[in-house]
């Protein structure tokens, strides 16, 4: 029972999410913090993360921004007939029955198809471990907030270990104990739990932070101190690390041993010390051949969030679907208006929105169109078309639908989503035609059943993305995801015949 509500609480927020941002993204960011939930509450870590990918990718059916596959399905729809409009919750009628039916099989089946297994993500014995402060400065928001409440237990991968307060050192604190303005918060865990220390609403405990420039576009950047450095011997504080480099070191990794000086700035450093340094965006590049460094690597994501601007961002989204879905203005003027008035107030930089920028996704798109056309022109479609209506004749136009669905969904799990979606759209609208039904909801029947690709872990990038960290094999796929998409299809199938035939 405590593991059914866990997958619930688990599931709606991620669906939520998924239904309007990229799916990517969403996984990834609850992939750590559901393994450190896991590990706490005694689950098994593989009867979350599949359950995590699943209701991802079932969020993604009920909006057309939910996943790339529907806007490259509407985009082949309207090239095959300009009339055509599609809503942004259009495709809600066939999505969110399929994710109610997907989430109560899930919670219903998971644990008995589904074998307990410990994930990659679950032994981090052998990673680079820093030991680093963080500070509770004036005005925070976490004060008067407990340790839990702040999010500050959840990390994966990182330790608070003790809190210094009023020259007291309070060790080994629970997760009741309450923060207050001006503790200093002793850390210790692998770069990437550093990265999400960052994330949270404290500061690294070092005046020399403060001092840098480019606040509002630092990285994280790990370097090796070489041989014959002139760091060698030095306390970082007198080094003058942070005016030679405008850098400055928040932590040191020595040779598999904690470095645990109370301040930052005593640490002598040593020839092999590996240095944790927040620094302005071109430093890893400037010191590639810098003689003090043996190494430099930019630690990946590790650019600090800006909470200043979260709320105008969630506006400016929210009035993107507002609009749209009001037939105001279509999908893509909405989403290229939001796009601009993203930069125009700084929610984002132009850098940050070159890198947004997801060039295979959009090359697959742009080819999507090509493969179609071709099909089409070639009259392969029509050929293949009139196959399958000779086959599923005798059922009628269901029969029909029963077959592109099937044909759509098993190409889903040996290609990708978008691939299967280029291939089949053609061959689904000529067919259609033929019987007699619709291109709408031809069309919406081909996302779901594209983008629904639950068999197999290359099916969809949140499958694969799960695989490693929960521990799961090939089989795990087939035992939950065949019948789950099975019980999409037959739900989507019934929808459309009582809805539009």
């Amino acid at each position: 029972r405590a593991l059914a509500g866990g997958q619930l609480r688990l599931m709606f927020p991620v669906a939520a999410l998924s239904a309007f941002l990229n799916n990517t993204p969403v996984v990834a960011m609850f992939v750590p913090l559901v393994t450190n939930w896991a590990r706490r509450c005694h689950f098994s870590v593989s009867l979350m993360l599949l359950p995590l990918s699943y209701a991802s990718i079932l969020g993604g059916t009920c909006t057309l921004i939910g996943t790339s596959t529907n806007l490259v399905v509407a985009g082949l729809a309207e090239e095959w007939d300009p009339t055509i409009v599609f809503g942004i919750f259009d495709i809600a009628l066939l999505g969110i029955p399929a994710l109610g039916i997907g989430m109560l099989y899930i919670v219903i089946t998971s644990q008995r198809l589904l074998k307990g297994r410990q994930g990659a993500l679950q032994d981090l014995g052998k990673a680079r471990e820093y030991t680093i402060a963080m500070r509770v400065e004036k005005g925070s928001p976490v004060i008067g907030e407990s340790i839990e409440e702040a999010g500050l237990r959840s990390l994966r991968g990182v330790y608070l270990y003790e809190i210094e307060r009023a020259g007291r050192v309070l060790a080994a604190v629970p997760p009741t104990t309450v923060l207050r303005e001006g503790d200093r918060l002793h850390f210790t865990g692998v770069v990437d739990s550093v990265v999400d220390l960052r994330k949270q609403r404290i500061v690294p405990d070092t005046d020399q932070v403060d001092k840098l420039t480019a606040r509002r576009d630092r990285r994280l950047v790990e370097a090796v101190v070489a041989a014959h450095s002139s760091l060698i011997g030095q306390t970082i504080r007198l080094s003058r690390f942070r005016t030679i480099y405008d850098a400055a070191i928040l932590a040191v990794h020595r040779q598999g041993v904690r470095v645990t000086e109370t301040k930052v700035g005593d640490i002598r450093l040593q020839a092999g010390d590996v240095l944790l340094i927040e620094s302005h965006p071109n430093f890893a590049q400037n010191r590639q051949r810098d003689p003090n460094f043996a190494l430099v690597a930019e630690v990946e994501d590790s650019a600090p969030p800006r909470h200043d601007r979260a709320w105008l961002a969630a506006v400016i989204l929210f009035l993107m679907v507002l609009v749209n879905a009001t037939g105001s203005m279509n999908l893509m003027i909405a989403s290229l208006t939001a796009a601009a008035l993203m930069l125009l107030t700084r929610c984002l930089t132009g850098e940050q929105a070159r890198r947004a920028l997801d060039w295979p996704v959009l090359i697959a798109i742009a080819a999507a169109f090509g493969i179609a056309i071709a099909i089409q022109k070639s009259g392969a479609a029509e050929v293949l078309a009139t196959r399958i209506i000779d086959l599923a004749a005798p059922f009628g136009s269901v029969g029909v639908l029963v077959a592109l669905y099937t044909i759509t969904a098993l190409l889903a799990g040996l290609v990708t989503t978008k691939a299967s979606a280029a291939l089949m759209f053609p061959i689904a609208a000529t067919a259609a035609e033929a019987q007699g039904i619709g291109l709408l909801p031809i069309s919406y029947m081909t996302m779901i059943a594209a983008a629904t690709a639950f068999s197999t872990p290359i099916g969809f990038q949140t499958n694969l993305m799960v695989y490693g960290p929960g521990g799961y094999k090939y089989a795990d796929f087939l035992r939950l995801g065949l019948p789950l998409q099975v019980l999409v299809g037959v739900s989507t199938v019934t929808i459309i015949s009582l809805a539009w035939l």
